[in-house]
């Protein structure tokens, strides 16, 4: 649990240029707390071992700009405090995974959860619940087996996400759209820019799976929307 305090300040992290091959997982990098897009991390789960790996392929654009003031001014609907989230539950689809925190590696990409079994919250991002599209990622396969995210391309718009926060309440999100990305296209402002609401992605990997590039061609990503809370 981090320490109570004001929220932090937009910060923006520029990443590294990717271009190598992956051997772990298929997540695409989130942006800072408060802040605008960064570079997408794509990998590949696959049938190999490690949980950490360097940055993969994916566009080289850099940070952008942080959070504008004009997208604050004009909050539209529910957006809760901030609160680090436990629990991320997905009934339609089997899903439910207590939260590891995910941070950046020493190549400036997103942490992967270490068990596929797992899901994980980017803590440099917002909280789901709070203001901007938070950032929740998960493994699709591991060594030929499905992962926690392994069916999230079935949900469908209406679909119900609920994150369970350290401050007692549960955050309920409504699935909106369900997109498939090539890795090498992916958009990045469409994920991570600046929304008026309070925003969660779902990110994992898709398409058919490359064994001999030990990769996936694509990035599966849910977006959804605080819908309602329950304390």
């Amino acid at each position: 649990m981090r320490s109570t305090g004001p929220v932090r300040t937009p910060i923006a992290i520029a990443l590294a240029v990717i271009g190598v091959a992956l051997v772990a997982t298929g997540l695409a990098v989130p942006p800072a707390r408060n802040a605008a897009p960064l570079t997408p991390s794509s990998a590949a789960s696959t049938t190999t071992t490690a949980p950490r790996t360097p940055p993969t392929q994916g566009p080289t654009t850099r940070a952008a700009p942080t959070q504008r003031a004009d997208v604050r001014d004009r909050v539209s609907g529910l957006v809760l405090a901030e609160s680090d989230p436990v629990v991320v539950s997905i009934p339609s689809i089997g899903v439910r995974s207590r939260l590891v925190t995910l941070g950046l590696d020493a190549e400036g990409a997103m942490e992967v959860p270490g068990d596929p079994a797992r899901a994980g919250w980017f803590s440099r991002g917002p909280a789901p619940g709070a203001l901007g599209p938070a950032v929740i990622a998960g493994h699709v396969s591991w060594n030929g087996a499905p992962g926690i995210f392994y069916r999230l391309d079935k949900l469908r718009r209406g679909d119900r996400v609920v994150v369970s926060r350290e401050d007692g309440t549960s955050a309920f999100f409504v699935v909106e759209k369900v997109s498939r990305y090539e890795k090498t296209r992916f958009p990045v402002r469409t994920v991570y820019g600046a929304i008026d609401h309070a925003g969660l992605r779902l990110i994992t990997c898709g398409g058919t799976y490359d064994s001999s590039r030990h990769r996936y061609p694509d990035n599966v990503v849910v977006f959804a929307r605080l819908d309602s809370v329950r304390t």
